[in-house]
């Protein structure tokens, strides 16, 4: 699997890549969620449906890196403390409070913490 890093500007460009390789011929798409990318690694849906062992590549990924860094994560943290929101408002403002002061866990870093996830998934950066 070959992830184009730098045509990933967002992290809804991220999960359009995604889709677009992994879902074709599904009726539905995954969502722009960690959560989503989680249950699609572990359940093997879409193109990944009874695959073994695999090699994901992520071209470019200084680029992705840079696009997923602290502003990126900032505006997705910020939107999950909508009042109406499911999301847990305390531990999301922690997050928040965490990247404000190191600049780590950003959206970039969490994707390869949900990946580092499945061992039988083996990640190159390049």
């Amino acid at each position: 699997m070959l992830i184009d890093g730098a045509a990933v500007d967002s992290i809804a460009a991220f999960y359009a890549q995604l889709n677009e390789k992994l879902m074709r011929g599904e009726d539905w798409e995954i969502g722009p969620s960690l959560d989503a990318l989680n249950d699609l690694l572990y359940s093997g849906i879409g193109a990944l449906a009874g695959a073994g062992r695999q090699r994901w590549v992520i071209t470019d990924h200084t680029d992705m890196a840079a696009a997923l860094g602290v502003e990126t994560t900032r505006a997705w943290l910020r939107a999950k403390l909508d009042p109406e929101g499911p999301f847990d408002r305390p531990a999301i403002r922690e997050q928040l409070e965490r990247l404000e002061a190191s600049g780590h866990a950003t959206y970039f870093e969490l994707l390869l913490e949900v990946f580092a996830d499945h061992p039988a998934i083996e990640l190159v950066l390049n």
